[in-house]
């Protein structure tokens, strides 16, 4: 049996992770928390703080910022506890793995980048637990004025085209009031 599939989408500090921390809540399931942002300055630690401080005690964390699917893997083998799994966030994932291999050209990087999303697709599809996906909406910012800032805008409208084709649900939340855009 698939699981079923819910992407959030909004802008930075839109209230999407709380939003999708409501309906992964609402699953009434034992949830596995997953968070994929690296601590790498004094205002990232903050909001990591604040990001765990919010989520339920009862709920078991992982992070992870680079081997998600091999992660997320391990902790749905048969027998596990998760009925639900929240991923917070895709995109800084995605930034995680673009950083991980600046030197690469831009389609070496959208190739590997795409590649392992479809994988990370291929193990919600096979899983029986419900997955919230959140991530940011990079199709209505600005063209970043660098080269690293268009390659990850790039390679991040795709990588949520393909969440949100395979997603039974997306939702975008702005200004912290989420709106259903499919079905």
């Amino acid at each position: 049996m698939a699981s079923r599939l819910v992407l959030v989408l909004g802008g930075v500090r839109s209230g999407k992770s709380a939003f999708a921390e409501r309906l992964a809540g609402d699953l009434g399931q034992k949830i596995l928390y997953v968070a994929t942002g690296v601590a790498f300055d004094a205002e990232m630690v903050e909001r990591i703080r604040r990001h765990r401080e919010s989520r339920p005690a009862d709920w078991s964390t992982l992070e992870e910022p680079l081997e998600l699917v091999e992660r997320v893997a391990e902790h749905l083998k048969e027998g596990h506890p998760f009925g639900g799994v929240l991923i917070d966030s895709l995109d800084l994932w995605v930034a995680n793995l673009i950083l991980e291999h600046e030197q690469e050209t831009k389609e070496a990087a959208e190739a590997r980048v795409a590649a392992v999303a479809q994988s990370l697709l291929d193990v919600i599809q096979r899983s029986m637990a419900s997955f919230v996906l959140v991530s940011s909406e990079v199709g209505n910012s600005l063209v970043p004025s660098d080269p690293l800032g268009r390659r990850f805008q790039d390679i991040m409208g795709l990588v949520n085209q393909r969440a949100a084709a395979a997603a039974e649900q997306v939702y975008v939340v702005v200004a912290g009031i989420p709106a259903i855009i499919k079905p």
